[in-house]
């Protein structure tokens, strides 16, 4: 039987994983802590690593790791930046779930859309005020109006299909634009500056890559249309957030729905109610009204829990089992792409 350690666990966690392994033959262990340079010692023993997106994997770590006899990192989650690749190569397996539910992150990026663009979350505290006012909570009809989604893959495509079920339409930017999948759709592929130019939302669901780091940045914020609605459910460096408080302030960025941000490890997923807000950039943010943030909770769905929690434990024995790898990340592709059904790409 082989023993997992189980980081960063939360009760939702341990619920859906328990549920679901009961089909594996495996030993899990949770520990709240995250996995860190402090706490990596708590591997000793165990055959295999479960970590989520605040979980360290730095070179420290991954050295600790290997001398620990851990052979495989299984991710339950879709990105793979905490991760030092350059490390773990040829030396530790490195699993993912690339895909849990797209339709999870997506609806949540619709959500925050509507609910900044008619200020439902505003309406919601003044009639619980008893102030049944409607001054300033004028939004404007997303019907025949612009959407820009900036990548394309699987979560984008679930939000695209529901943009063009508002009426609106859609141009879209990727590294990698699908001419099939435009035609079929009726979408426009375009570069960055004609997508800030025209649209009246922009949603990111691209990866985080040195080429993506801080995309929106004052240079392109300068370019985005008056008002634009800016949103964000992919990885909180797509944005440099001081850059975006640059542009609310000057009302080019109409609103921000945000459901990650670049220095959330600290604080995403934690009870801070009886604390105050140290991160100052944080607690700005938090003083517009027009900027709603989530906690990192577009994938947090029933559905994409057990996707999630499936899809991890087949990774873990199919690698024990000594099984092809669906979705081992391949270290040496240029931009540490991901080529499903292989191990490695040389």
């Amino acid at each position: 039987m082989k023993k997992i350690a189980f980081f960063d666990t939360k009760p939702y966690d341990k619920q859906s994983f328990d549920e679901v392994s009961k089909g594996f033959d495996f030993e899990i262990t949770y520990f709240k802590a995250r996995l860190n340079e402090h706490t990596v010692e708590l591997t000793d023993g165990y055959d295999a690593v479960c970590a989520f997106v605040n979980d360290e994997l730095n070179k420290p770590v991954l050295k600790h790791l290997k001398e620990h006899g851990i052979e495989l990192i299984a991710l339950r989650c879709a990105g793979y930046n905490n991760v030092d690749l350059s490390e773990s190569y040829n030396n530790i397996h490195v699993v993912r779930v690339p895909s849990y539910s797209p339709y999870a992150v997506a609806e949540h990026a619709m959500a925050l859309v509507s609910s900044l663009n008619r200020k439902t979350h505003r309406a919601f505290f003044r009639t619980r005020d008893g102030n049944f006012s409607i001054d300033g909570l004028m939004g404007f009809d997303l019907h025949g109006k612009t959407a820009g989604v900036i990548g394309t893959g699987k979560i984008g495509q679930c939000l695209i299909s529901i943009l063009k079920g508002y009426g609106m339409r859609v141009l879209a930017n990727d590294h990698y634009p699908n001419k099939a999948y435009a035609e079929a759709t009726g979408i426009e592929y375009t570069d960055l500056e004609t997508l800030y130019r025209e649209s009246d939302v922009i949603s990111l669901h691209c990866p985080l890559t040195p080429e993506t780091r801080y995309m929106i940045n004052d240079e392109a914020i300068g370019k985005m249309k008056k008002g634009v609605l800016l949103i964000n459910t992919g990885r909180g460096e797509l944005i440099d957030t001081r850059a975006m408080i640059r542009g609310l302030k000057k009302g080019i960025i109409g609103g921000a729905g945000l459901d990650v941000y670049e220095e959330e490890a600290e604080y995403f997923f934690e009870d801070f109610s009886n604390s105050a807000i140290g991160d100052d950039i944080l607690a700005r943010l938090m003083t517009f009204p027009n900027v709603l943030i989530t906690s990192h909770q577009g994938f947090f769905t029933r559905e994409a829990l057990r996707n999630i929690a499936e899809t991890t434990l087949q990774n873990i024995d199919d690698f024990f089992e000594g099984r092809a790898l669906q979705n081992e990340i391949c270290y040496r592709c240029e931009k540490n792409c991901v080529k499903p059904g292989k191990i490695r790409c040389f």
